[in-house]
Parts: structure tokens; C-alpha cells; sequence
């Protein structure tokens, strides 16, 4: 039984090793096969492309091509002449051309004392073609200064020119600062000097026009121009101030020298006017007397409250040199340039050195000191006609006034209740 048994398992396990075996080498086979196929076919699908592409040029070169409206041109490449390129000849430079010319022409008329090609002035400026552009002469431009050999004392501290013109319906002052001669060399040697103008339209210090500055230039030459607006009435009041300033090493501005010119006699000049001044070392603040006016002034600081009395003058003109003048003053208070309140005294008749004694009071706060100022005009009275500013005086802080003026202003806020008189010139 148990025979029996172990020959129905080596019988079953051999009939499964064999049934293994076919099925593996059915589909090894089967691998085999289909890569064979796949290959046969590669290679006669390739030889058959290549018998169909030979059979279709072979019909085509059997077939005649009629292109329409297209000229077959004949093969002539043998019959073709071959053209040479050549560049054309280059021209000879004009400078050639014209020694060329020169040679012949001096060949022709030449002696024997003649001077030599080299020594011939060639053109400044040479254009191409048969003819060239002539020297220029520097001196036929050049400016002659008939300033020059002016001699100038030892002392001199300098000469400024400039021109003046007023537009009287503009009301523009136009003014040209054109050169100035001689300046002081203030550390040694020769043109050690770089200097440039400020010019003032007096009595107000405050604002001025600048020129550009110099370097190393004893006579600078500065050709610019500046304006001024003014009124004709303000005009006849009023002056120029040209002041020469130095630079020195330590960048420090060093004044060299002033200069003044009245504004009055362009009120009736409608034409250009060129002047000159020579520096001077200090200038007063008019060119000519005006007069003088004393005042006292006085702040109380309790109640806000500031006193203008108005004393007396001295030297007042007259444009009447026969008839005496007829004055009184106008005390006007004044708040960032704007007028805010305006008294004046009695007309005193007939004096050139007037005595007023009147006094003024205006309510002004502590706070707003720095920015009032008071203007003390001195009017001359015509009866009928219209009256005449003889020349005014302007007290206040730096804002608005230099000098003794701002000294006194100062000195007024410095002892408040007490009072502070001086005298003072018209501007």
C-alpha cells in the first residue's frame, strides 16, 4: 500500500517537471520567433523604400519638365570673361594740392632774396576743393584798455568802472559792474589778490548783489550785470555802495575798499551812463550832508509802551538857496516792514536848525520788538505845492538797521524806563 503510494508521487512530480519544461521552451520559442519577424521586416521594408525612390527618379529623368514663361539659359561658364576689380586712385591730400601751388607760383616769380616755402604762413584753416580759408590776426580783435598806463599814486587803494541805466517804467535800476584796476596785493608778490564786489543799495545794509570771485588778479575784469527794483521817487534818495573784498589764506573776507555813487542824477537820464570811482578806506553813509536830527527814545516794558521824542535838528538844505526851508517830522511805527501807525509833528517855519521838543507814544508788546522798527522822516513843506523828503532816519533791530541806530535800539531794550537821546544824520 505504501509502494503504491510513493510510485503515484514520483509519477505525478515527474509528469509536472516535464509539463515545466514544454511550457518554458514553448515560449522561449515564441520570444524567438516574434524578434525574427520584427527584423524580417526592418530589412525588406528599407530595400523596398529604396527600389521605389530609384523607380521614381528613373521615371523622372524619363519625363521632360516645361516650366512656363522661364528661360533656360545656356551653360556659357566657359565663354565667360573674367572683369578685374580695381580700387580707383586715391586723390592727394589738399595740403599737396597747395604746396604744389606754392612752388609754382614762387618757381615762376622767385628772386633771389625770397623767403622759403617753410617760412611761408600756411592757412589757419584748410577746406577741401581749389580754394582755403585765410589767416585770422588776433589784433585786429583784440580790445586796446586806454586804462593801462595810467599811473596810479602809491597810496591807491584801487579803481572800479561800472555802468548805470534806470528803466523808468519798469522802475528797474540796472547796474554793470565792468572791471576794477590796481588793487592791493595784501600778501605780498605780484596779482596775490582774490577779490569780488558787494554792492549795497544805502541806506539799507541788510541786502546787497554779489559778483563772482576772482583768483589771483590785481585787475579783475568781471563784465555782470545786476538789478535793482526802485521807484524814481526812491531813486533820488538814495546811492550805491560798491565794496572790494579779499579772501585771504584762512579764508577770512577781508574789506579792501569802498565806493559811493549818488542815484540822483539818473532820474533825468534816460541813457546809459559809464562811470569810475577810486576806493576809499572808510566812506560815510551819504555822499553829501543831509543834516542831522536828535532824538530820545524810551521803552516801559510794564506797560508795553514806547516813547519817540523828536528834539531838535541842524543843517537841514535847502533846494532854495534864498528862502529858508519849512520842516517838520514823520514818526512812523513799523511792523515786519509794514506801516502800522504814522504821527508828525508842527512845522517849524523858516530854519534850517529847528527846535520840535514833541514827543510820541505807541503801544507796543514785549514780544513783537524784534520785529518793529521806526522811521523818522525829515519832510520839507512847500505850502501849495508838494511836499519834499529832505532825508529820514531808521532805528530798530539788526533786522532792520546797523550802526548807531541799532546801537541805540539795543542800548533802549538794555535799560528799559530810562531814556536814551543821540543824534543821528539823515539818510
Amino acid at each position: 500500500m505504501v509502494s503504491q503510494v510513493t510510485d503515484i508521487a514520483s509519477t505525478s512530480t515527474l509528469t509536472l517537471v516535464v509539463s515545466c519544461t514544454l511550457i518554458g521552451c514553448f515560449l522561449v520559442g515564441g520570444v524567438a520567433c516574434v524578434y525574427f519577424w520584427n527584423y524580417c521586416q526592418n530589412c525588406f521594408g528599407k530595400k523596398k523604400q529604396s527600389d521605389s525612390y530609384q523607380q521614381m527618379v528613373q521615371k523622372l529623368k524619363k519625363q521632360k519638365i516645361c516650366l512656363p514663361n522661364v528661360e533656360i539659359m545656356p551653360n556659357v561658364n566657359n565663354n565667360m570673361k573674367t572683369i578685374p576689380f580695381t580700387l580707383p586712385p586715391s586723390t592727394p591730400p589738399v595740403v599737396r594740392r597747395q604746396k604744389s601751388l606754392l612752388d609754382a607760383e614762387l618757381g615762376a616769380n622767385s628772386a633771389p632774396n625770397s623767403p622759403k616755402i617753410s617760412q611761408v604762413k600756411r592757412p589757419s584753416v584748410e577746406i577741401p576743393g581749389d580754394f582755403a580759408l585765410g589767416t585770422i590776426d588776433p589784433t585786429l580783435y583784440s580790445v586796446i584798455d586806454e586804462d593801462d598806463n595810467t599811473d596810479y599814486p602809491p597810496d591807491h587803494l584801487g579803481r572800479i568802472w561800472f555802468a548805470l541805466e534806470y528803466e523808468a517804467d519798469s522802475e528797474k535800476l540796472l547796474v554793470t559792474l565792468m572791471k576794477a584796476k590796481n588793487l592791493p596785493s595784501k600778501r605780498g608778490g605780484c596779482n596775490n589778490c582774490d577779490p569780488y564786489v558787494r554792492i549795497f543799495l544805502m541806506p539799507d545794509e541788510r541786502r546787497y548783489l554779489q559778483s563772482k570771485q576772482k583768483r589771483k588778479n590785481c585787475n579783475p575784469k568781471f563784465e555782470e550785470s545786476f538789478v535793482f527794483q526802485i521807484s524814481k521817487k526812491a531813486l533820488e534818495e538814495r546811492h550805491l555802495k560798491f565794496t572790494v573784498y579779499d579772501v585771504d589764506r584762512h579764508k577770512k573776507h577781508i574789506a579792501m575798499g569802498h565806493a559811493l555813487f549818488p542815484l540822483q542824477p539818473l532820474c533825468d537820464n534816460k541813457e546809459r551812463v559809464v562811470t569810475s570811482r577810486d576806493l576809499e578806506r572808510e566812506v560815510l553813509d551819504t555822499p553829501f550832508h543831509l543834516g542831522e536830527l536828535k532824538l530820545a527814545l524810551c521803552y516801559n516794558d510794564h506797560l508795553d509802551r514806547l516813547t519817540v521824542c523828536i528834539l531838535e535838528g541842524r543843517g537841514f538844505k535847502n533846494n532854495d538857496e534864498f528862502n529858508p526851508t519849512d520842516s517838520y517830522v514823520k514818526v512812523s511805527l513799523l511792523h515786519q516792514n509794514k506801516t502800522v501807525k504814522t504821527k508828525k509833528t508842527d512845522t517849524i517855519k523858516k530854519s534850517e536848525d529847528p527846535v520840535f521838543n514833541q514827543s510820541f507814544t505807541f503801544k507796543v508788546a514785549n514780544e513783537f520788538m524784534d520785529t518793529s522798527s521806526l522811521t523818522m522822516t525829515v519832510v520839507q513843506h512847500h505850502g501849495p505845492h508838494k511836499d519834499k523828503n529832505l532825508g529820514r532816519v531808521i532805528i530798530g533791530p539788526f533786522m532792520f538797521s546797523r550802526g548807531k541806530e541799532l546801537e541805540c535800539w539795543n542800548t533802549m531794550l538794555a535799560k528799559p524806563r530810562e531814556q536814551i537821546s543821540t543824534w543821528f544824520n539823515l539818510t
